[in-house]
């Protein structure tokens, strides 16, 4: 028995270091993104799904165990954390190669970043669930600039624009299942992070004084999310599953920091130590006004064989503002479709009868809009679920996913991004509080 403990203090300790560090990492990691639509809000949103759903088009609301085998979390909805039957880890992390094309010009760049770490364990299994984590909420990286006059002036002059940062979710959820076939759940989330947004002003002049805006949001207060599910069956093995799940419009916490310098340009073309400081703010106090965010989604299923889904979102972006300004953004929605085939889940025999192999699209009218014409983003996805090692007690598992996407258009003279995201995530299902008896 004491065996037993010290084995289950030491994952404990491995994943509360694990955790540790990500958030580390999350917190001080500055440039996780190079789009220039992730200076709208804040910043390019990234949704709480972890791999194995965003193979299947990002479907979730109405998910609730893919397979009786083994565990996912959820946390999209957390009416499904009343399914988890072991403990259950996962652990993630996701890159990506993105092309911006603008007229004829084009510019490629990569980034990578550890995306999430999430655990979940049954209070009572097949009824009620615990589970918390840390995610990505959203990331923000930019950089461009544009050369012109300024009025009745001859000197040419650069508008300098550049933005790093990002928000991160912790949560904590429950699940709860009410007789045999309604579940409710809520995820109670703290968000933080700092949003760093820059513009300056510089002439062509080696000599010349430039001016430099600085403007941070330095993020910290509680949201909270919920979600329900109705299951009808339609045989022993086979169900209908439709789900709803969505984000209060929570105000949060902000410290804004504002800061003009005025600086001259060295002459290797680096930016000079500041000469003064015409403005400093430091740590006013700001409030956040996140949207009300909406999910709905319906699954078709047959016990470890197949599934597919399609989710239907909208979210009220109109209403956030950042210190009492609404930041001009546009009411968004969109739509996923996908599913997971596994051959055959007992199969001895053939490994690759054993995987899930998983599909989808999404399609998403976002919350951008400029020069009148509204930023639309779609992406077909497709990943697998690569059995690792399992017995009677435990059940591991790689997921590879891959995203095929495209946000924004050519015409008009904006942007538009081509992008091939990968992400990669570990879960490990696992009986760590089971008793042994002993004769």
């Amino acid at each position: 028995m004491k065996l037993l403990h010290l084995n289950m203090y030491k994952k404990i300790n491995y994943i509360v270091a694990v955790m540790t560090l990500l958030a580390s990492v999350t917190v001080k990691a500055q440039v996780t993104s190079q789009s220039p639509y992730s200076r709208y809000g804040l910043g390019n949103v990234k949704g709480l799904l972890l791999p194995q759903f965003r193979a299947m088009g990002g479907i979730s609301t109405a998910i609730y165990k893919p397979n009786t085998f083994y565990s996912n979390i959820n946390m999209q909805n957390p009416a499904s954390y009343s399914g988890i039957t072991m403990t259950t880890v996962d652990i993630g992390m996701s890159g990506g190669f993105k092309q911006l094309k603008k007229d004829n010009l084009t510019e490629g760049s990569f980034n990578s970043t550890l995306s999430h770490i999430a655990l979940a364990f049954p209070i009572k299994a097949g009824r009620t669930g615990l589970s918390f984590g840390l995610l990505p909420y959203t990331d923000l990286g930019y950089e461009f600039s544009n050369t012109g006059k300024l009025d009745g002036d001859t000197n040419t002059v650069s508008r300098l624009y550049s933005g790093e940062g990002g928000l991160t979710k912790a949560y904590m959820g429950l699940g709860q299942q009410f007789g045999d076939h309604f579940r409710v759940g809520v995820n109670v989330e703290y968000v933080f992070g700092n949003l760093v947004e820059n513009r300056a002003l510089e002439l062509q002049s080696v000599a010349a004084v430039n001016t430099k805006q600085q403007d941070k949001n330095s993020v910290g207060g509680i949201g909270f999310s919920y979600g329900a599910q109705y299951e009808i069956p339609l045989s022993a093995k086979s169900r209908i599953t439709l789900g709803y799940s969505g984000s209060s419009p929570s105000t949060i916490n902000s410290k804004k920091t504002f800061v003009v310098t005025r600086y001259v340009r060295q002459n290797t073309g680096d930016e000079g130590t500041a000469i003064d400081t015409p403005a400093f703010v430091e740590n006013g106090s700001a409030k956040l006004k996140l949207p009300l965010v909406h999910n709905f989604g319906i699954a078709i299923q047959r016990d470890n064989k197949w599934l597919i889904g399609a989710d239907f979102r909208t979210g009220n972006w109109s209403k956030l503002s950042i210190d009492g300004v609404n930041k001009g953004l546009e009411d968004s929605w969109g739509a996923s479709v996908g599913g997971q085939l596994t051959p055959d889940m007992t199969s001895i025999g053939s490994y690759f009868n054993r995987v899930d192999y998983r599909l989808g699209f999404t399609y998403d009218k976002t919350y951008i809009k400029v020069v009148n014409q509204d930023i639309k983003q779609m992406a077909v996805t497709f990943g697998l679920g690569l059995p690792l090692a399992f017995n009677r007690f435990a059940f591991h598992k790689l997921n590879l996913t891959t995203e095929l996407g495209r946000r924004g258009t050519v015409s008009n003279g904006l942007v538009q991004e081509n992008y091939i995201n990968i992400h990669l995530g570990f879960t490990l299902n696992d009986t760590w509080f089971r008793r042994f008896k002993f004769d």
